[in-house]
Formats: structure tokens, sequence, C-alpha cells
């Protein structure tokens, strides 16, 4: 193997005063360390839901009653709990109460389809599921060869402040609109409810406690470039993702801070930032079934954010609001972006309007997911995702040999090693051989520039670049060149396939209101940011562009509505 030029860490001056270097190995499983957040902090907050508010000690109680229902119904050490849940109390309780009896957690987006669903639990084969009532049905329809033992309907609204529970009864349009987004009623005769699971004593019986070894997590990846794989995450993995996050934010008081938790749990920025970090240091954890302005509002009144992890679209909008008067997001110290590129105006933005830190941090689901994040103080770069975190390494090797580390300040695939690195894809050992190298190296598909000082800019995802002519180009580039464009909101590039062979450049773009395309001229406009090969030969208006739930453009799926047309 070549010899990597980042191994001497250069980015460790750039540190914030007090973040150590590496951190130690984690030593409790993640069930050990909710139960020590039980113990320390008991009567303080531990969530909040539209003003409902568990202290700890509450939530340690309906842990050991959940784990003590699913034990009954036969879960043991090793099983499969499928959590079907968007953000709410029930959501927490489930996913520590699964771990609590040594079970793997495996997280889904309630809203998916019937299909989609159905693909993840073909591939992780649970038994168990825990399920929000509207999405009750869903997974109970699921054919014969995939009947599930046992499935647990969640009522969220059980979890409002009774004076909200009895308003959405209210025989009024409004009342009928907020129920009917909260709550369903499942066509089953008697579905086994969570109130029903919990209506039992705290754990009773002795179960086996995990190791740090063992698989906590199933995190399905995004599937932007393919079939969705369930990532491996162990305790140590996830734990060690949340001392280092701590150990990123020095500023951090323990038992004093409140997070937003305006991403879903069941995606793996929201689960880390928000389900592990946070309980760790006992923050108040804030919670919001999807980001709504109006709930942050009325949340920031009751409870101001002190720590909010969240996506570039969403600070967009709160520092807009905040500077039009109508939320004080003063409180928020530090806040970091994650899942894209975060706009340098965008950062400016916030900071004026909270005069707290604004940075942006780099990761993916196979590192559980934060590996990179800009430093919390006056060292941190914007336009970059930053340096590594603690104990975490990189190389940038050649893309089509990964054992040649290519010189400092050259592209190349960027490679991350550290106790955050995943164990593989679940029941895909080509897939894992192909991602998780020797000695511990996670290949992430990402094209990477680093500085002389350790500083990391993405420029574009390997599986994603358009072959044009012999020539590579970066679809973020050209949509950075296209978005410069006054009338021109947001746009989306891919390569679309040449009867001649090789890929042609073309773009999906969201006007601006009242306008409408001159495709010779946002042509004309392009080249003189890019060259002749990189300018998009098709260019096609669309209302919207297809997004994910944290709002990331689905270029694969902006690719597949091109070729269709």
């Amino acid at each position: 193997m070549s010899v990597n030029p980042y191994a001497s860490r250069p980015w460790l001056d750039s540190y914030a005063k007090g973040v150590p270097a590496a951190i130690d190995e984690p030593t409790e499983t993640l069930s050990e360390m909710m139960s020590a957040s039980v113990k320390r902090f008991g009567r303080r907050p531990a969530l909040e839901f539209f003003g409902a508010v568990t202290t700890y000690r509450r939530l340690g109680e309906q842990i050991e009653r959940a784990a003590e229902g699913l034990r009954r119904l036969g879960v043991e050490k090793g099983d499969r709990v499928a959590i079907v849940l968007p953000n709410c109390p029930q959501h927490v309780v489930a996913f520590y109460a699964a771990l609590r009896l040594g079970a793997i957690v495996v997280e889904h987006n309630p809203l998916y389809t019937a299909r989609e669903l159905r693909h993840q639990f073909e591939d992780h084969g649970a038994r168990f599921a825990i399920v929000w009532d509207k999405a009750f049905d869903t997974v109970a329809g699921f054919p014969a060869d995939l009947r599930l033992e046992h499935i647990v309907s969640v009522d969220i609204t059980a979890a409002l402040p009774l004076a909200k529970r009895l308003g959405l009864r209210l025989p009024l349009p409004k009342a009928r609109a907020a129920r009917s987004k909260l709550t369903g009623r499942p066509k089953a005769r008697n579905p086994l409810t969570w109130t029903k699971l919990l209506d039992h004593p705290r754990l009773s019986r002795r179960v086996a406690d995990p190791t740090l070894a063992d698989v906590a997590l199933l995190q399905y990846t995004s599937g932007t470039t393919g079939a969705p794989k369930g990532a491996i995450l162990t305790h140590a993995n996830l734990r060690a993702n949340a001392m280092q996050g701590q150990a990123w934010v020095p500023g951090l008081v323990d038992g004093e801070e409140t997070f937003y938790a305006v991403l879903p749990l069941f995606h793996a920025y929201g689960m880390t930032l928000c389900l592990t970090f946070a309980m760790s240091i006992g923050a108040k954890l804030v919670l919001f079934p999807a980001f709504d302005l109006d709930l942050v509002t009325d949340a920031a009144r009751r409870s101001p954010p002190t720590f909010l992890p969240a996506v570039p679209p969403i600070y967009d909008q709160l520092a807009r609001a905040a500077t039009r008067g109508m939320l004080d997001l003063s409180t928020v110290r530090f806040a970091i972006s994650g899942a894209m590129s975060l706009p340098v105006a965008t950062v400016k933005r916030w900071e004026e309007a909270t005069g707290g830190l604004l940075v942006e941090g780099y990761g993916m689901t196979e590192s559980s997911p934060v590996a990179l994040g800009n430093p919390m103080g006056r060292t941190r770069r914007p336009g970059t995702v930053g340096v590594p975190f603690p104990s975490t390494e990189i190389r940038v090797v050649d893309p089509a040999d990964p054992s040649v580390d290519l010189p400092a300040g050259e592209r190349g695939e960027l490679l991350i090693r550290g106790p955050q690195v995943f164990q593989g894809y679940w029941g895909r050992p080509g897939d894992t051989a192909a991602t998780l190298l020797a000695e511990g190296w996670l290949r992430t598909g990402d094209i990477a520039e680093v500085s002389s000082d350790g500083f990391v800019t993405i420029v574009d995802r390997l599986k994603e670049l358009i072959i044009t002519g012999g020539f590579n180009v970066s679809p973020s580039e050209v949509e950075d060149a296209l978005e410069a464009h006054p009338d021109v909101v947001a746009a989306a590039v891919v390569g679309l396939p040449r009867s001649s062979g090789g890929e042609e450049v073309a773009a999906a773009v969201v006007l601006r209101d009242g306008t409408e395309l001159d495709a010779s001229a946002l042509r004309d406009f392009c080249r003189t940011r890019l060259t002749p090969y990189k300018v998009p030969r098709r260019i096609t208006v669309v209302d919207d562009l297809p997004r994910s739930l944290i709002g990331k453009v689905l270029r694969r799926e902006v690719r597949e509505r091109m070729l269709a047309q």
C-alpha cells in the first residue's frame, strides 16, 4: 500500500479548544448508557411532545415495562424488532426497550409505500414490529410468507397533553384534519396496542444483557444509488459516535441542554444526534412528528432550543422566520448541518439571526453516521465538511484502485476508519467486501479534495459522476452553475445514455415563479462558468424535484423520470 499523506492528522491544530484527538473506548452499551442517564438525571425532563413532558425517571420506567411486554411476546436476544414510527415518545421507548432485551432494532420510514417496506422486511426477516397505527394496515397486509408474529399498533396521540387530545375530538374540519395527520384506525379487529404492551410491571425476569460487540441496529441506507441495504451497527459503533459528538461540542452542559428533534429518528442522522447523543448527556429532547414551522414556533416559546441538528432548508426557513420576528432563536448556541451541502449564505443568515454557530458535518449510514465536522469555533471553514472527528482517520485514494493513496490536495475517493464504522451489510457479503476494506477502511463513494491542513471538501458522488466524451462531469458543479442563474430556484443534473455510447449531461430545473425557460440563454450562462462538455445538452423544467424525507435531491429518481419522457 502506498503512503497515506494524511496519516499525521494535520487537522488536529484546527480542533476547537478542549476537543481531544481521540475518545476513550466505549465501556457501556446503549442500554447501560440510558440506565445511567435515568439514574443521573431522573427528575429532569427527557422528552417533550406538544408540551407533554416525560422525565428521565418516567422514561426509564416505560422502557422497562415495554421491555417486559416484548419479552412476554417472545422477543429474545438477537431477534429483530422493526420500528415503523414517526418522532414521538413511544419511538424512544420502543428503541431502548428492544435494546434492553439484547434485540436488534430495525428502523423504518413510516411513510414508505407497501412495496418499499416489504423489500426491507423481506431483507431483515423481523418477526416483531412496533408500528404507527396509520401504517398498521400496510404492515399487516404483507403476504403470507412475510406474516409477522406480533404487530403492535401505536396511537401517537396518546402521548399528547390531555387538552390537545380532547381538541382533536372536536367535530370541526381543522380538528379532523389534524387528527388524520397523527392517527389512523387499523382495519384489524382488536389489534395489540401499545397501551396493552405497557400494561405490565417492570421487567420481571433477568435477561441476557447485550455486549458492546452485539448488533444494536440495522439502519437501511437511503437507496439513492441502488437498492437499500441494512447497515449493521453495534452498540460500540453507536456509543462511540455519541461520545465523539459530545467531545466535538465541549460547550454543552450535561443535564442542561434542549435538543430539537426536527430530523426523523428513523434516519441515521436524527437517530444518533437525538436518540443516542442527546440522551447520553441528559438533554431534553423536544420531538416533532415532522418539521413544521408553526410547531417549532410554539415549542420555542415553551422550551427554547440550545442545540439543533438539521438540514440547510430547515435552517433557511427558521432563520427567515426569526428575521421576521416570528420566533426567537438566540438560545441556539450550536447547530450542525448534514445530509447535503450547506450554502455559505445559509450560514451567514442563520448566525445573524441567532448569534450562535452553524457548522457543516459529514457522514453516512455506514459511519453511524457522523465522521467529520467543522470545528465549533473560529477555525471552522464554511464551504467544507470540516475535519475528521476524534479517533477518526481518512485517506484519499484512486477510485479505480483504493490501495493507491493519492498525493495531498489531489481529488480522489474518501476513505474513513474509526470506531463508528459499521460491520457490514445484513446478508450481503459481496456488498460488504466491496465497501469495507482491509484494516477497517470504509469506502464512502464520495470524491473529495483535502487541504494541506486536513479540511475536506466533497466534490461529488462517485457513482453519480457523468462520463461524456471520455471526461468526468461532476453533477454538483453543473448544478451550482445552473443555480447561480437568477431564474433558477433548484437544479438536478444527471447523465442520460447516448445512442452512440457514453452519456450526455441533462438537467431538471425549477424556475422562479413568473419566468419561462430560455434554454439557449441558460446554456450561454453556464458556458461562462463551465467548460463546454459540462454544459447540459438537455434542460427540462419541472415543478419540483424529488427529495428524500430530509430534503436531499434524489438524482436517481430524476434520471428515471427523464428517461421515461
